[in-house]
């Protein structure tokens, strides 16, 4: 398969207009990944599936990731009077980066048997700019694990042909796999509450008889 680099120019210069990003990984593994604006997903998708030299197929995974905000520390070079001289200085600036949601799918070609290639989907934020196209009018093998990723993250994939959750019931508040969940005391929405559930949901309902009286 193509390098990263490659793939990228031949995209870029089939859509115009299309931003991509190559993420690096300084994990063991090394296995960069390339961010792919919502904007263009589809067309870009559509490439991968359809270019002949590339012809990936297959999406073998798809997972989300919550990135929440933080604080970057970056070196920045200022202007300083040191010892009545003008030098440029380094110093260590805090910069914040405002939190947001991944989709992150693996894809391989059966036919011409190579891969992975990972591309990424970022929303807007975490609040009220969850939105991204859904992958599945091109890889079929997305629809439940994009349904996953909008259950237990929160990211609303338009274009989905069921986008509703799937391991959590009906009713259920929030999505359990966002950094900042706080898990509830009773859960009075669990249909058959057991284990160490019930004892939670039992403590919870002493305390309140507690309060009460």
């Amino acid at each position: 398969m193509e390098t990263l680099e490659q793939i990228k120019a031949r995209i870029e210069a089939s859509l115009p207009g299309a931003r991509l990003q190559i993420i690096p990984n300084e994990s063991p593994s090394g296995q960069r990944s390339v961010q792919v604006d919502a904007a263009r997903a589809d067309a870009v998708a559509r490439f991968l599936r359809d270019d002949p030299q590339l012809g990936l197929d297959y999406a073998s995974n798809v997972t989300g990731v919550d990135w929440p905000d933080t604080v970057v520390k970056e070196k920045v070079k200022v202007k300083k009077v040191v010892d009545g001289v003008e030098k440029e200085v380094e110093e260590i600036a805090e910069k914040k980066r405002p939190g947001y949601l991944e989709a992150v799918y693996h894809l391989y070609s059966m036919s011409l048997k190579h891969g992975p290639l990972i591309i990424r989907l970022r929303t807007g934020n975490r609040a009220d700019k969850v939105h991204l196209p859904s992958l599945t009018p091109i890889w079929r093998g997305c629809e439940f694990q994009e349904r996953e990723i909008f259950d237990l993250y929160g990211v609303v994939f338009d274009g989905h042909p069921d986008l509703r959750r799937i391991l959590m019931w009906d009713g259920f508040q929030d999505h359990p796999m966002r950094k900042d969940y706080v898990e509830p005391d009773d859960y009075e929405y669990e249909p058959t509450p057991h284990d160490d559930v019930l004892e939670k949901t039992s403590a919870a309902q002493l305390r309140s008889q507690r309060n009460v009286t």
